[in-house]
């Protein structure tokens, strides 16, 4: 058992030692419709992570573009929301698959994301409570040897507990950069995420490929020196959090339920 936590931190940590200021990892969801956006999320300063989404028309050329420009790729695998009236995503997870079709589900999707490292939730607001599905989910991901982060559209996620029991690499999101999409809004959300990562050593945010958003992360990655952070993909944020996990995250400020319907 014992073996068994400490492999994944030795395959995920090569350079948790060397890391000596507050850390963020910076995921841009919702990849994989317009090329255009995506190519510009793909084409960001540093290891910027993209997250694709499965069965879309640009998914797999800008998985693979993203892999061509340094970036890690994550699977953004769609799970059914409390919110019946958004629309559903090409195999999205729904609590009524039986666990071959979950399976089935999950293999047919990473298929279509060429490079994913890992998955995070697209919405899930209902599956991301069921304890059943989400053990279902991270045995997949252990089988697999991919890393899980929980986007945490719901605080009744059991997402990141499940993770833990079985052995799964991961972590959660902090800040959600443009759940409004105004200039000013995201400023003030990339400085939040600055704070909680200077409190807790690091921190994770999720953004989309908004043009006020690209646009923000163009100007902003190029000085971060500034802000006294560093920018790590996903893998090495894990290693470092899981070598030096940081406090619970205080309760956010804002409400939840909006940020499935982010587009």
């Amino acid at each position: 058992m014992l073996l068994r936590l400490i492999l994944p931190l030795l395959i995920l940590a090569p350079t948790v030692a060397a890391a000596s200021e507050p850390v963020i990892a910076l995921i841009i969801d919702d990849l994989g419709y317009r090329y255009t956006e995506g190519a510009r999320a793909a084409r960001l300063p540093g290891p910027v992570v993209c997250a694709v989404l499965p069965g879309t028309p640009q998914g797999e050329a800008l998985a693979e573009l993203a892999n061509a420009n340094g970036k890690e790729v994550l699977l953004h695998m769609p799970m059914q929301s409390m919110n019946a009236d958004l629309r559903q995503e090409p195999g999205v997870m729904s609590i009524d698959d039986t666990r071959l079709r979950f399976a089935h589900r999950l293999a047919s999707s990473l298929g279509s994301v060429p490079h994913a490292i890992g998955l995070n939730g697209h919405r899930g607001s209902l599956l991301t409570r069921h304890p059943g599905y989400m053990r279902w989910l991270m045995n997949e991901l252990d089988d697999r040897k991919l890393l899980f982060v929980d986007s945490y559209t719901t605080h009744h996620s059991v997402a990141l507990q499940l993770a833990g029991e079985v052995g799964v690499p991961a972590t959660r999101r902090n800040v959600f950069l443009d759940n409004d999409a105004s200039p000013a809004r995201i400023q003030a959300e990339f400085e939040r995420l600055v704070r909680l990562a200077h409190r807790d050593g690091s921190a994770v945010a999720i953004g989309h490929p908004y043009p006020a958003t690209l646009e923000f992360l163009e100007g902003a990655l190029p000085r971060l020196d500034e802000y006294k952070v560093d920018l790590v993909g996903i893998r090495e944020l894990i290693a470092l959090q899981t070598a030096r996990p940081a406090p619970a995250p205080a309760p956010e400020a804002t409400s939840l339920p909006n940020r499935e319907t982010i587009r």
